[in-house]
Formats: C-alpha cells, structure tokens, sequence
C-alpha cells in the first residue's frame, strides 16, 4: 500500500476509542452496582462497543496500523461476546460459570498487558487507557474467583476512570484534528 493512499483515509481511532470508552464507562456503572444489566447495555455492547470498534480496526488495517487493527477489532468482539454471554445465560440457553468468566476476563486481561507494552511507543493518554483496562480485567476476573462484591464493586469505579480515559482520548484527538494543532494534550 503506497503512503499517499493511507493519507487520504481518516483517523478512525476517536471512533474505537468513543465506542470502547462510552460502553466501558456504562457497563461499569453496572459494575459498581448502581443499576442491572438491562437492554441499554446490551446495545451498546453490541453496536457501539462491538460493531463501531469492529469498523475502526477494518479501518486501521487499511492504515497498515497494526495496532489499532488488532486493538479495535478484539475488544469490538469481546464487546459482542460479552454480550453473547449476557443473552444466553439471560434465555436460560446456556450459563457460564464464576470460574470460566474468570478464566475468559484473565485472558482479555493478558491480551491487554501485551497491548499496553506496545503503547509505550505512544502518548501518555494511550498508555493510561491500557494500563487501566489490564487492571480492570485483572481486577474482574479476580472478583469472579474469589466471588468477591467488593472487588466487583472496586473494578465497577477503576472501569469508569478506565473508560473516561479512552472517551477523553477520542474527543482530545477529534478536536486536536479539528483545529490541526494540540488543544489537549495526549
């Protein structure tokens, strides 16, 4: 791919960030226990979370960012598997249990730690985002071993700062883009 046709192809990392940060920031609210999952969730998880990180990564690989196609793409299908989740135990279809739900947070959380290593190339914001996020699949799948509400409920409030990170990010870089000169700092 010549340089100049990914010149001509838009940012589409404040679209990944905006659907990961949102989602994360609502789930987690969740998460340290001011309201059920509900249908608002489901969707998010499912089409800002899912299918709008999904389209970000398909436009990272067009970029040749490596990075962000594996990064968007992934959690756009751990948004959309999570969901999968949700709705199968919800119907009563199937159920998974506190143990493989730790199992399945542990190794988003591995994913993740491998990802943070490669943002340390990058801008600090970046770097907070995926510091957290390991830290909060960490802290989660932890709750689901242990069975704990407080850890549950400590990785709730760590996911809101987690995800008001990625949603900062993506507003900082669509108004830096905007003026063509840093206006918040990344």
């Amino acid at each position: 791919m010549s340089k100049n046709s990914t010149e001509l192809t838009v940012n589409p990392a404040p679209l990944g960030l905006a659907g990961f940060g949102m989602t994360t920031i609502l789930l987690n609210i969740h998460n340290a226990g001011f309201f059920e999952v509900n249908a608002m969730i489901l969707m998010m998880g499912i089409f800002y979370g899912g299918l709008a990180q999904l389209i970000a990564g398909i436009m990272e690989f067009k970029k040749d960012n490596t990075f962000g196609f594996v990064a968007f793409t992934s959690y756009g299908c751990f948004w959309m598997t999570l969901v999968g989740i949700f709705i199968l135990e919800e119907v009563g279809f199937m159920a998974a249990d506190s143990f493989s739900m730790g199992c399945y947070l542990f190794m988003w959380g591995l994913l993740t730690l491998g990802l943070f290593f490669g943002t340390l190339k990058g801008g600090k914001v970046g770097q907070a985002v995926f510091f957290s996020l390991t830290v909060l699949f960490f802290l989660l799948a932890l709750a689901k071993f242990t069975g704990s509400h407080l850890i549950h409920t400590i990785a709730g409030y760590e996911g809101i700062i987690c995800g008001g990170i990625a949603f900062y990010e993506a507003i900082a870089i669509v108004i830096n883009d905007k003026h063509g000169k840093q206006v918040l700092p990344l």
